[in-house]
């Protein structure tokens, strides 16, 4: 008796789970895949296009041979999207906005007390895309005439790590935020992600609360901005509810934190995030925060809560590359009139900032076409964007990586131009010729003129035990601190891209 096209999906779906365990299986598989064979090709149905991109390049081999087991034979793979899929994946959506905005309209938090909503305000939402919002509901007190009335609360479409793009500059952080997806409380603990303005940071602890959320239903995940938590923590103190405070951030499950930056130099609030990071660290619960650069060359963060993040996995995230900007525009334009790949590639190459830079060079060049009638081209392109493309072209020269190394090793302005040769100077001098040669034109007889009046022999030495201390992962020692040359490369170049 033949087997069924059901029973064979089964089979299928038991296959693959074996292979990458059952909680991945649930989490990105069950109930936004389906399976079905037409002659020797196996399709996987998805929802949509991220959902697609996401599975290929994770669990491909894993499908096919899961595949081959089920079926005794090679299969080819093939991706597509689902119509049912698709529109029960927009229901879902459309269900949690309209349960999200419900709870706002029933529980409002009230002035004199934090909020014990897990989620944040909509005041230190950053990067909010807002929805329509909810009407009011029945018998609301209208606003007093010749008052303009307060703006609804909206709902927040949290970003999901399957539509994240990711490259060389983010590959390792973001497969560090699938794992605490999959296995929160094990591995990366705390996780600190951290990198300049537009590299996805903030995505990525999103997706990181939004697969949480959907894995794990059951459990408390805080999402907050170290801005609001600051807020909440001075309100409390005074008005006396510190203990309602601290119950909040303490009894939860999993606590994420953006931009916690922001603590530098508030010594207070800085010790009450420290004894919740320690709360919720010795239950095994994760935490996962973002700054804007290492731990480690945090200057206003405390000894103590310095030792806490080192103690964790620590990615950071660069501005993206051509191939990575190249990907994210194909993203972002295929969400709106289909813009013309030679234009993409054109932008890519042009553009060296972050993804808000790419996203508005669309918007721009989409309202240009559209108030112009203009045909969506090359051309177009040119016009639209001819300020924004001549000031992303940014000329290098030796006394910018000068003035990048002093500010990422806080030292004074001019030492590397001495001819100090004790280590202090002599290894960051080295670490500013490797960037010399990188990132400008200067022949090795110009860098080691510039760095000291040393001769173009010395520059060539230094280019290469740079990268020597690179590949090693070194540390330079400057007096009582140590810091990996890496994150003393990647923060000049950071301050290089700005």
């Amino acid at each position: 008796m033949p087997i069924s096209e059901r029973e064979l999906a089964t089979e299928l779906a038991q296959a693959l789970a074996r292979r990458i365990g059952e909680p991945r299986y649930k989490l990105w598989f069950e109930r936004h895949t389906r399976f079905k064979v037409e002659r020797d090709v196996l399709i996987v149905g998805v929802p949509n296009r991220h959902f697609e991109e996401w599975l290929h390049n994770t669990f491909v081999a894993d499908i096919v041979a899961a595949a081959g087991e089920v079926f005794g034979r090679p299969m080819a793979v093939d991706f597509r999207i689902d119509p049912q899929l698709f529109q029960a994946a927009r229901r879902e959506q459309v269900e949690a906005r309209a349960n999200h905005a419900a709870k706002a309209v029933e529980q409002p938090p009230t002035p004199e007390e934090p909020s014990s909503d897990p989620s944040p305000s909509p005041a230190s939402i950053k990067a909010e895309l807002p929805f329509p919002a909810t009407p009011s509901p029945p018998g609301a007190t209208p606003a007093p005439a010749g008052k303009k009335p307060a703006s609804p609360r909206r709902t927040r479409r949290w970003r999901r790590l399957a539509e994240f793009v990711i490259g060389p500059c983010n590959r390792v952080a973001h497969a560090s935020a699938v794992s605490v997806v999959e296995d929160p409380g094990e591995g990366a603990n705390p996780l600190v992600l951290h990198g300049p303005v537009g590299t996805g940071k903030t995505h990525l602890l999103e997706g990181i609360y939004a697969g949480l959320r959907r894995a794990r239903p059951q459990w408390r995940v805080t999402y907050v901005t170290a801005e609001d938590f600051t807020n909440r923590f001075v309100q409390a103190m005074r008005t006396g509810k510190l203990a309602a405070f601290r119950k909040q951030f303490r009894d939860c499950d999993a606590l994420l934190v953006d931009d916690l930056h922001f603590l530098a130099k508030k010594r207070a609030t800085q010790e009450e995030f420290l004894h919740t990071f320690d709360a919720l660290q010795s239950d095994g619960r994760q935490m996962v925060v973002t700054c804007d650069c290492h731990p480690r060359l945090a200057d206003d963060f405390s000894p103590e809560l310095t030792d806490r993040l080192l103690g964790g996995g620590i990615w950071g995230l660069l501005p993206p590359d051509r191939d990575t900007r190249l990907a994210i525009l194909r993203t972002l334009g295929g969400q709106n009139e289909p813009v013309p790949d030679a234009v993409l590639e054109h932008l890519a190459g042009q553009l060296r900032g972050n993804v808000r830079e790419l996203e508005g060079a669309l918007h721009a060049l989409h309202h240009f076409c559209r108030v112009t009638g203009r045909k969506l081209d090359l051309a177009a392109a040119r016009e639209a964007l001819g300020d924004l493309l001549r000031h992303a072209i940014r000329v290098v020269q030796l006394a910018d990586i000068d003035r990048a190394v002093c500010s990422a090793l806080r030292m004074q302005t001019g030492l590397l131009q001495s001819r100090g040769r004790s280590r202090g100077v002599s290894h960051p001098r080295m670490v500013a010729m490797y960037l010399a040669r990188k990132h400008t034109a200067a022949s090795y007889a110009e860098i080691g003129a510039h760095f000291g009046g040393l001769n173009h022999s010395t520059a060539v030495v230094a280019e290469k035990r740079v990268r020597a201390w690179l590949t090693a992962d070194s540390e330079l020692a400057l007096g009582i601190r140590r810091v990996r040359v890496r994150e003393v490369v990647e923060r000049a170049e950071r301050d290089l891209l700005k």
